[in-house]
């Protein structure tokens, strides 16, 4: 990953030596320092998604990035979790049995740090918590460790969960100028829509576009002109957008990359990071 401002310096260098140029760069990072390993809901292949656990276990396997969702609790708390409702990854339906929703966003931040959200995953895990954005922060601040926050897509925040996570972030102007300074603090978005809403209320943190799909060559050409990522499921991509992707300027980050096989193959595609449940598989820790 890379700063915001080193965007515009790209596309110029690019638009200026070609593909050409794009593809031997490419090699060149694939056969050096290999791309980031990005811990995709923190090391959630070994660990309770999204809890302080997981968080943990990536730093100590040393991955360059947490992955992390945001949500908004019904009083304003951001807090790190990924699914729309709460079933599946916490006990919520034994201690609030009457409730009509699951959703995050339906329970305050006092009623949702009773949950206990690991035992799903084992037994060892037993009683790990949710944790909140600024727990995670904390976490992380005295690593080696960034952050990839991802902005909720669940419908009920609008782009107002977008705002939120820039206001939270311009809150914490020496965690963030220390971390962009390294390098380590992005924000990536399957909504177009909250991608630009949080870009132009922090333009200096990189922003990233997710995607399912493989995108259109128009698509990438109007990103190009605002965001710093493109980062699409690793099925669709292929050598010729990973090149044309670098060649807008924009960085490449795929998920979710599990298989030891599939890491090697994107690797040697040359994106600039792998999302992947297993971030051992990439530092070898």
């Amino acid at each position: 990953m890379k700063l915001a401002s080193k965007r515009r310096t790209g596309v110029v260098v690019a638009l200026l030596s070609g593909l050409a140029l794009a593809m031997t760069s490419t090699s060149a990072r694939a056969a050096t320092d290999g791309p980031d390993a990005i811990a995709h809901r923190g090391s959630s292949g070994m660990a309770p998604e999204n809890t302080a656990a997981a968080i943990d276990l990536a730093v100590h396997q040393r991955a360059d990035y947490v992955e992390i969702d945001v949500q908004r609790t019904k009083d304003g708390k951001l807090v790190n979790f990924h699914d729309c409702t709460m079933e599946r990854t916490t006990n919520i339906e034994d201690l609030y049995p009457d409730r009509p929703r699951y959703r995050v966003s339906d329970f305050t931040w006092n009623e949702l740090r009773r949950l206990d959200a690991g035992t799903w995953f084992h037994d060892d895990y037993a009683d790990e918590r949710i944790i909140t954005v600024d727990d995670v922060i904390r976490h992380i601040q005295h690593t080696r460790t960034g952050l990839l926050a991802e902005i909720s897509p669940c419908s009920q925040y609008g782009t107002t969960i977008a705002t939120d996570l820039a206001d939270a972030l311009r809150a914490k102007p020496h965690y963030v100028h220390k971390a962009l300074t390294r390098n380590r603090l992005a924000v990536q978005s399957f909504q177009t829509d909250d991608a630009h809403t949080f870009h132009t209320a922090q333009p200096d943190i990189p922003i990233g576009i997710l995607d399912a799909d493989r995108p259109t060559d128009t698509e990438l050409v109007e990103l190009s002109q605002w965001a710093d990522q493109i980062n699409p499921q690793h099925t669709v991509t292929d050598q010729t957008l990973v090149d044309r992707i670098h060649q807008l300027g924009m960085d490449i980050n795929v998920w979710t990359v599990d298989e030891p096989g599939a890491i090697r193959k994107m690797t040697n595609l040359g994106v600039d990071g792998i999302i992947t449940d297993y971030p051992q598989t990439l530092t070898q820790r």
